[in-house]
């Protein structure tokens, strides 16, 4: 037997060889299968940072009308909005929603 070995020793350990190759190469930290999960991972993070680089514009520019150069018409917005304000002679309706 252990002549036999002896004669297959490099096949006995090149199957090994690749067998262990084979496993890291799918599993673990930097096998395939983590790399696609780390790479729907990113895609996730693009679009979160995507839909956070808008809202940063746009309170940027909310915040640079009330700053700089007061926008009275922002303002006037504002005011509707908030305090559920009118101009004189203005009728002002609130609708109420009935699916709660």
């Amino acid at each position: 037997m252990f002549l036999k070995l002896k004669k297959n020793f490099f096949i006995i350990i090149s199957s090994f060889l690749i067998l262990y190759f084979l496993v890291n190469l799918f599993s673990g930290n930097r096998g395939l299968f983590a790399y696609i999960e780390k790479k729907e991972q990113l895609h996730k993070l693009k679009q979160e940072e995507d839909k956070l680089t808008s809202k940063i514009k746009d309170l940027t520019l909310k915040n640079s009308l009330l700053s700089d150069n007061l926008d009275e018409d922002y303002l006037d917005i504002l005011i509707r909005d908030k305090l559920m304000v009118g101009k004189k002679g203005e009728t002002t309706y609130i609708i109420k929603d009935n699916d709660n």
